[in-house]
């Protein structure tokens, strides 16, 4: 029988990706099974843009966003604002992105990912659309063009995914960013971020999956799907001592909030 939970929305995920296209009706009907009712999915290489953007034609819980992913930028044609702001046109793409920095295996291409990432800046200004942020081992520099870019000209932005410093955590909410939280955060070992996020507004919080990775326990290591982000938002709900509900429907209201063209689009239709 259906979950009777409060709503819940998914804010990243790759549907995309061979483990979950595969089957895409069961992965979408157990999201829905278990209160999930909408997910975001992620282009993360603009040349799989039409097949993106095909899986949010298809399905009515499903959006999608776009970018360059910082970890693909030196294999990848640089994005141009032309093509972001195209993208953006659909009904149903809602954010900008992944873009970011990732120095953990791509350092060599630091300069190309700095460039690469104040272009989908400039475009989520264009288009009033949040920029998601991909960061990893990159907490000075990302913080500091956040913030610089911010400065010149404002923007919004989720931190997806967040698993870095207290640092750059206090950073993006200085800026009014949002961060959001990741199977990571339920890792048993994972108190340090824990309390990163419990220092953070709950007003600012999203929850994710980034399926098909990171599958919060009882499914660590296996792959992670969008039914799963109720797992993630139970352990949401200790981090800031509220109930289940009320976290599931803050969280929500935080998603609408940020990602409005979503919201604009369900009441649609």
């Amino acid at each position: 029988m259906p979950d009777t939970r409060p709503p819940i929305v998914d804010s990243h995920c790759h549907l995309d990706f061979d483990s979950l296209s595969a089957e895409l009706p069961d992965v979408v009907a157990r999201a829905e099974a278990a209160g999930v009712t909408r997910m975001v999915t992620i282009c993360t290489r603009l040349k799989n843009a039409p097949q993106v953007q095909a899986i949010a034609e298809a399905y009515a819980p499903v959006f999608w966003a776009g970018g360059t992913h910082p970890m693909s930028v030196a294999a990848e044609p640089m994005a141009t604002l032309d093509q972001l702001e195209a993208l953006a046109a659909h009904p149903k793409f809602v954010g900008i992105g992944e873009s970011g920095l990732d120095y953990h295996y791509t350092a060599d291409s630091k300069q190309m990912q700095q460039e690469s990432l104040r272009l989908h800046i400039e475009a989520a200004r264009r288009t009033r659309l949040p920029l998601i942020i991909h960061s990893r081992d990159a907490d000075d520099d990302m913080a500091r063009i956040l913030t610089e870019e911010h400065q010149a000209a404002p923007y919004t932005c989720v931190m997806h995914c967040f698993s870095s410093s207290a640092e750059l955590a206090q950073a993006a909410l200085d800026l009014g960013f949002y961060l959001s939280m990741s199977g990571i955060t339920a890792f048993p070992k994972a108190q340090a971020l824990r309390d990163i996020f419990a220092a953070a507004p709950v007003d600012r919080i999203l929850v994710e999956t980034d399926s098909p990775y990171l599958a919060p326990p009882p499914h660590r290591g296996r792959r992670n799907e969008p039914a799963f982000t109720a797992h993630t938002a139970r352990i949401g709900a200790e981090v800031f001592d509220l109930s289940y509900e009320d976290f599931a429907t803050r969280t929500t209201a935080n998603f609408d909030r940020l990602f409005w063209k979503a919201q604009t689009v369900a009441r649609m239709s």
